[in-house]
């Protein structure tokens, strides 16, 4: 390996900020259906409205503050289901945490074609975390009759495409182990809507 003129060996490319990647981990590969339609969503955050909805509910589905947050306030006012609202918190934080357990062994990098809005907290993109506890949340909070959810998660899921920091094969990879989470947790949660 030599050094090219910029003074950077040409296997690595700089990525998100002051990160540098081996070219032969970058997925660039722009015909591709997950680039072109990451490609395709960014460009609608060219208007600051779509933007800055995507950059609120990216920030708050961030570590699942969103859903915890929602779950622990419907443990406080729904004092007949609170253990049932306690248990769904506890299956959400459970798949946030094993989307990032998953996200550390695979260690896919996120879009580098695309421009992100945002700063991420971390830079593995597989699974997308925020698609992981969104799914999990509206399984768990919808069990108990809360329907606004399912739209909110969906934006939440939809917010990190046009931001440009997952491919969509992240988004449904992470609301797959959402799903399976929320799923085999089910009856740990009914049992709880009895409290």
């Amino acid at each position: 390996m030599s050094l090219n003129s910029a003074g950077v060996f040409p296997e690595f490319r700089r990525y998100g900020g002051e990160q540098w990647v081996h070219m032969d981990d970058l997925d660039d590969h722009p015909d591709d259906l997950d680039h072109r339609i990451v490609s395709a969503l960014t460009a609608y955050a060219a208007d600051p409205r779509v933007a800055g909805a995507a950059r609120a509910l990216s920030f708050a589905g961030e570590h699942g503050a969103l859903w915890l947050a929602a779950g622990l306030t419907g443990a406080a006012v729904d004092g007949a289901r609170r253990g049932a609202w306690l248990r769904g918190t506890a299956l959400t934080a459970g798949a946030h945490l094993a989307g990032m357990g998953v996200k550390r062994v695979v260690r896919r990098p996120r879009p580098a074609h695309v421009r992100p809005l945002m700063r991420t907290a971390g830079r593995y993109s597989f699974p997308s975390a925020h698609a992981t506890s969104a799914t999990a949340a509206a399984l768990a909070f919808g069990a108990l009759g809360v329907r606004a959810v399912w739209p909110v998660a969906a934006a939440v899921c939809l917010s990190r495409l046009v931001s440009g920091v997952h491919y969509p094969s992240d988004v449904a990879a992470g609301a797959a182990l959402g799903a399976l989470t929320a799923t085999l947790g089910a009856d740990w949660m009914r049992g709880g809507a009895r409290d």
